[in-house]
């Protein structure tokens, strides 16, 4: 298959998975971001988040991480009075950035609102060799994809793509830019497929997976998914190959069938949209059903702002918000995990953030606490991140006032350093950042002595707010 034919596939996927009926945006005008050297920092009167509230007192970097001891000699030290410090946030359902058009448009975006991590959740291997080399560096967002995306051969995105201009057949497609699983047997036959894209994470869709008698409709050729049973073969084949399993979900019978097949992650909740005119109680996770998902650590991932993308009646568009804060209440009550993924292809998971804060189902330190730590860690379990103790990754935004009494101060970082580089749009700030240092061992001396050091002191305040672009 030609170079042309896997990009409009591959871009078919994104269009189709947002929600979004055609790709827009443009370059951003702005000056990219640029990584300083990586600096010894010393932030006094620093305000950071616990994962509760604010703590008080003073933070160290050295070498890309939070240190309990006071550098020997420091790059920044920021007098951060009446400013705040959290962790970057993270976005856990997009599609923007795994190709290079989407990286083009995107990425700036990522680093402007402050999320520095995200998963791309159906990736095509062709795109991904040239788009990994533009991201997970100093100054791009860190990301895990879903290269291996599974459906079935009636199942979404296969409608999608073969609309696609070049009018590719379902061979051109199938176990190419994803790969098509029918039955168990098919999951043990066609496994190397998967291994062979070495995948952060395996994607399968399941859609009214509880409605078998909608496969013999015609026009819903190609958008809907996988059944219960190969969904769980899949499931257990990955665990076995040490792969972790992301489900998308439309209805709560899918929800269950993709807990009890023992998936990672739920990518979204189940009443994004009303597809066939069913009534609400199709859509309402169970009691059980989220208990068990609780006890087997299967995490779930909010995404309801991409319910805004859907042409929708008023009377429509409520029913389906009261059913996601039922839903939602049910997942809190049982203690699962809950992820920041927006499913909104022009943006980031601060449209979600913005839209959970308007359900009314946690407190803005619990939405805080989902977007910063929660969901990071849940994308890289392997690293120190979302924490200010010693020995993680030196990694946050400053905020100008307290986000815990108006959310809407995360929407607009000042500051932004990423593993002890300063993320800067000005070309003489990340240049020179490094030549402004102080000896702490010099000042003491001097000060001992009774005399001035004669170091050059960095700036006591941090950068000034920048317009969003």
């Amino acid at each position: 298959m030609s170079r042309r034919l896997l990009s409009l596939l591959s871009l078919s996927v994104t269009i189709l998975f947002s929600g979004i009926a055609r790709a827009q945006g443009q370059a951003p005008d702005a000056e990219p971001f640029k990584a300083s050297a990586q600096l010894s920092f010393a932030l006094v009167n620093a305000q950071w988040f616990d994962g509760q509230g604010f703590k008080k007192g003073t933070l160290y970097i050295v070498d890309g991480k939070f240190t309990a001891q006071k550098p020997a000699r420091v790059n920044r030290r920021m007098d951060l009075k009446n400013q705040f410090i959290i962790p970057p946030l993270a976005e856990a359902h997009n599609y923007n950035l795994q190709n290079d058009w989407g990286i083009e448009h995107y990425e700036q975006r990522y680093i402007q609102d402050g999320v520095f991590y995200a998963a791309m959740l159906c990736s095509d291997p062709a795109e991904l060799a040239t788009a990994k080399t533009q991201l997970n560096t100093q100054d791009s967002p860190d990301v895990v994809f879903a290269s291996a995306c599974i459906t079935s051969s009636d199942g979404q995105p296969l409608a999608a793509l073969m609309a696609a201009p070049a009018k590719p057949k379902l061979a051109d497609i199938a176990d190419k830019a994803v790969l098509v699983m029918d039955k168990p047997e098919q999951v043990d036959q066609k496994w190397k497929l998967v291994t062979q894209r070495k995948p952060d994470l395996v994607r399968i869709t399941l859609s009214y997976s509880d409605k078998p008698e909608l496969r013999a409709k015609p026009e819903l050729k190609g958008r809907l998914g996988l059944d219960a049973e190969t969904a769980a073969a899949i499931v257990k084949h990955a665990h076995q190959s040490n792969l972790r399993v992301s489900a998308n979900v439309d209805s709560a019978g899918d929800f269950d069938a993709a807990v009890r097949a023992g998936a990672d992650n739920i990518a979204h909740l189940p009443g994004h949209f009303n597809h066939h005119g069913d009534g609400p109680e199709r859509y309402l996770i169970s009691a059980d059903t989220a208990a068990l998902a609780a006890r087997q650590k299967t995490t779930v991932t909010t995404a309801i702002a991409a319910t805004q993308l859907y042409k929708t009646t008023p009377e429509q568009a409520e029913s389906l918000r009261q059913t996601q804060i039922k839903n939602l209440q049910t997942l809190k009550a049982a203690g699962v995990t809950l992820l920041l993924g927006s499913d909104v292809f022009t943006g980031t998971s601060q449209a979600e953030l913005a839209r959970l804060a308007e359900t009314g189902v946690f407190s803005n330190a619990e939405l805080l606490k989902m977007a910063t730590m929660d969901t990071p860690r849940a994308l890289f379990p392997k690293r120190q991140i979302g924490c200010f103790e010693p020995g993680c990754e030196a990694s946050f935004l400053l905020l100008p006032s307290d986000p815990l009494q108006d959310l809407k101060a995360v929407a607009t970082p000042m500051f932004r350093v990423k593993q002890g580089r300063i993320l800067t749009q000005v070309d003489d700030v990340a240049e020179t950042s490094a030549t402004a240092t102080e000896s702490t061992d010099a000042a003491k001396k001097a000060k001992a002595a009774g005399k001035k050091s004669t170091k050059k002191k960095a700036p006591a305040t941090a950068a000034k707010p920048r317009k969003k672009t």
